[in-house]
């Protein structure tokens, strides 16, 4: 059975190897490399670079809907896709005789779209986890083959949810293509009444707003770090906001301002309470405890100072 592969991040890089070991793998397709760093040199995708490292031919076209010939032409039996990063044509989802099959990191028909994992956090579940599932045209519309769920603890950020659901969907895909294969699998038909969606997130969303309530603050953080980050303003530069805890506290303040000082961070008044700011990366400086911070501007500075 000939698979092609399509997928670009880190996330996918666990389910590539799991078909990589178990399964042939025909192809690879991967968005274009691209410059980054300070001194923009060409990176090439982690997909790439796994799919290289075991002589693997891969194809990045610019526009997939465009440029799919090469797909077609190596008559896979299946595509197994896992945040490709382009909607993929029709022509290419008639292609395989099993079907396009896509690893998707929420519990569908929740959350939709390119940052489920960030959007799960920010937007206060309890509980996400990986759904396989066929492809159509429609964004994460198709119908679920299977699904398994993982808890959102409060000590979880998008780095380490994101490292558990991408073994999640590596060993959840491998127990399912069994029964793809042997045309045994279910078809389970997404519910419209329950879509909801994570798009991908704007630069403007994250930034932090002290009027929401500590939980939604907090949530914010963790579900940006460690990248993108949250931020706030402070003493008129960009802050990135890694950590922070809500404290009960009985505070007087403005939104957004720095009530207290600890040992432990930076004590901020919030909607509904406060939140402390336990790691921080002010503008020009490395990532740091705010212990550290505080310890350089000094607290009499800061108290009374308000975050915009």
């Amino acid at each position: 059975m000939k698979i092609v592969f399509m997928g670009t991040p880190e996330f996918a890089v666990n389910v590539l190897q799991g078909l990589i070991d178990h399964y042939d793998v025909v192809g690879v397709v991967s968005q274009p490399d691209k410059m980054v760093g300070r001194h923009q040199e060409l990176k090439a995708t982690p997909i790439k670079e796994l799919a290289l490292k075991y002589n693997i031919p891969v194809f990045q076209p610019i526009k997939i809907r465009e440029d799919y010939q090469w797909v077609l032409d190596l008559k896979p039996d299946m595509i197994v896709t896992c945040a490709y990063g382009q909607i993929i044509p029709k022509v290419i989802l008639d292609c395989p005789r099993l079907g396009c099959i896509n690893v998707h990191a929420s519990l569908l028909p929740k959350l939709r779209g390119g940052a489920p994992i960030h959007k799960a956090i920010i937007d206060g579940y309890d509980k996400t986890g990986i759904t396989i599932m066929y492809m159509d045209v429609k964004m994460d519309n198709g119908d679920i083959i299977s699904q398994k769920e993982t808890p959102i603890l409060d000590s979880d950020n998008l780095e380490s949810l994101h490292d558990r659901l991408s073994l999640m969907g590596r060993d959840l895909l491998l127990e399912t293509l069994p029964s793809i294969i042997e045309g045994t699998n279910p078809r389970i038909v997404q519910q419209e009444e329950d879509v909801t969606f994570a798009y991908n997130i704007k630069r403007e969303e994250e930034h932090i707003s002290f009027e929401k309530s500590s939980r939604e603050v907090f949530n914010l953080i963790r579900g940006l770090s460690p990248v993108p980050s949250a931020n706030a303003i402070l003493f008129g530069e960009e802050m990135k906001i890694y950590e922070g805890r809500i404290v009960d506290s009985s505070y007087k303040g403005k939104c957004g301002e720095i009530v207290d000082v600890t040992k432990e961070g930076i004590l901020v008044k919030t909607g509904d309470g406060c939140v402390l700011l336990t790691k921080v990366k002010p503008f020009g400086k490395k990532l740091m405890d705010a212990s550290s911070y505080v310890n350089g501007i000094g607290k009499d500075k800061l108290i009374g100072q308000v975050f915009e």
